[in-house]
């Protein structure tokens, strides 16, 4: 009789790392014992964890990983060039155009209501700075040294 590696700790173990987010490789590690980052794989298939991980769960080296040593894909015109950040918040729109599943990574991520509700939407507008298009990265992206005034005054309660 051959005595398997994973007890139920280690599957406990395995099922709150990968829902944390942390890689096969990282896990592996974390596990010890022997265990490779293709056992960890293989576990995590036959438990069904993998079809349940959202892509945005990925650790963040794991998602920069190949693609960051892959050159871009040649493109027949050039890439639109993001808006520069002088507009206001007041150009930023009054609904979202985007849904989560149909957001890419060019498309502003600002999030319109509550991600439990059906109405729930994204921006949909060209990135600018980080995940925002200008007017979103406008409210988003603040100072250091912005002083409780200014946020008060920033979301109009002042």
């Amino acid at each position: 009789m051959t005595v398997s590696a994973w007890t139920d700790d280690r599957v406990g173990r395995l099922k709150t790392l990968w829902i944390e987010g942390r890689s096969a490789a990282e896990i592996a590690r974390d596990l010890d014992h022997g265990l490779t980052r293709s056992a960890v794989l293989g576990k995590v298939h036959r438990l069904g964890l993998s079809a349940g991980r959202p892509p945005a769960f990925r650790s963040a080296r794991a998602a920069a990983g190949p693609a960051a040593r892959r050159p871009p894909p040649a493109r027949a015109s050039p890439a639109p060039r993001p808006e520069p950040l002088h507009r206001s918040a007041m150009d930023a729109p009054s609904h979202g155009t985007a849904t989560i599943l149909s957001a890419r990574r060019q498309d502003c991520r600002w999030p319109y209501g509550d991600p439990g509700d059906p109405g729930f939407a994204l921006c949909g507008r060209a990135v600018a700075r980080g995940a925002f298009c200008a007017a979103h990265a406008e409210i988003g992206y603040r100072p250091i040294g912005q002083n409780v005034e200014g946020l008060m005054a920033l979301a109009g309660l002042a």
